[in-house]
């Protein structure tokens, strides 16, 4: 094997500018502002003839994120190998620092695309070349926001009936509703079903502890993001007052640095990362260490795109600390520009797959039906 296809330099940066249209939140959280959920497709070129593919979220703007891809991003990665990502990971958060202000889903892709890269070329799956720990874990379904109780309590049982043995409300708010509904959720499930929630809201620190204290005597098993995640001192308050487990640090700025503020302070049970907003694969391997090493789960969020979630599924099985896999569900409008089916199981458990690097396959005529713009920059 030659030493350019061990360890193949960047060529190219290529993005597809994807346009979705969809309407996948309410009005109350898409506000007046367009949120069509767009996606960039991300493609990094090699001297080796291989290609090392992710996407970049793009729910409010598209244009904003090709262009940070292009004219930011692209030229700390051309014309490096794919070895040097550690090194092109802290070169693009001094950039960031330096008026960049990178937004939190960047440059996450771009580090799972050289992650894709590099185990491809040592011919393995990515949980294989990280480090494997498994081949699977178990998956949860996870709501989007919806009307009523009814809705939560339909959904909850038709992927029951697909075998998945967990489910994980976000609930519409105000939190005496949100109440209303987990007792909903445990009267239907019964009590053996493993419940989570995460209402994404902005409680009062003494609402989140009636929430949460109910929460306790329904059984549920977490209790996710009911204010801001920025509010460190309120959910170390919140963790002190309460058993249940409270996760957090799914939006904190500043990748493992961001997270490591908050379990200092003891303000999570739980740490959140991904390997869209947290920086990457690198990122997020970063922060489940950081957790492990305090004792705690780094449970991995779904990214709202398929392939990405893929790299996730491939992040967790390389992990200890990782209980569950999350499905957003219905899972058909996130699963974009991916072509393969969600790998799960009629006893809904997630399968890595075991082609190397990422292992799917994107959906390019999907692509190119969806593309308004599409991109390359090349290396000097």
């Amino acid at each position: 094997m030659s030493e350019t296809s061990r360890n193949p330099v960047v060529t190219s940066v290529e993005t597809w500018r994807c346009q979705r249209r969809e309407a996948l939140f309410d009005a109350a959280r898409t506000g007046r502002s367009p949120m069509n959920w767009d996606v960039v497709v991300v493609r990094l070129s090699t001297d080796a003839g291989l290609h090392g593919h992710a996407t970049a979220l793009a729910a409010r703007s598209s244009v904003v994120t090709q262009a940070h891809l292009h004219e930011t991003i692209a030229p700390v990665v051309l014309g490096r190998p794919v070895s040097q990502r550690e090194a092109i990971w802290h070169e693009l958060w001094a950039i960031d620092r330096y008026l960049a202000f990178f937004p939190v889903y960047l440059p996450g892709p771009v580090d799972v695309a050289l992650w894709d890269l590099a185990a491809q070329a040592a011919g393995l799956p990515l949980y294989q070349f990280i480090g494997e720990c498994r081949t699977s874990l178990p998956a949860y379904a996870s709501s989007l926001f919806m009307p009523g109780a009814d809705d939560y309590v339909q959904q909850m049982r038709s992927y029951a009936a697909r075998g998945f043995g967990a489910y994980k409300a976000h609930p519409p708010g105000p939190w005496r509703k949100d109440i209303e509904l987990h007792r909903a959720l445990r009267a239907a499930a019964g009590p053996d079903r493993v419940l989570m929630t995460d209402p994404v809201a902005d409680y009062s620190l003494e609402d989140a502890i009636r929430v949460g204290r109910d929460l306790e005597q329904l059984g549920y098993h977490w209790f996710e993001e009911p204010f801001r995640d920025f509010e460190l001192r309120k959910y170390a308050k919140l963790c002190a007052a309460l058993d249940i487990p409270i996760a957090g640090t799914e939006t904190t700025h500043g990748g493992p640095w961001g997270v490591a503020q908050a379990i200092a302070l003891d303000a999570v049970d739980i740490v959140r990362a991904d390997v869209s907003w947290k920086a990457g694969i690198t990122g997020t391997l970063k922060i489940a260490h950081l957790a492990e090493a305090h004792g705690l789960r780094c449970e991995v969020h779904c990214t709202t795109m398929g392939f990405m979630d893929m790299a996730n599924l491939h992040v967790s099985c390389a992990l200890r600390n990782c209980e569950y896999f999350e499905l957003l569900v219905p899972e058909e409008p996130f699963r974009f520009p991916m072509k393969d089916a969600y790998p799960i199981d009629g006893h809904g458990v997630a399968h890595v797959p075991s082609k190397p690097g990422i292992g799917v396959e994107l959906d390019w005529d999907a692509v190119d039906r969806a593309c308004v713009e599409h991109r390359i920059t090349q290396a000097p």
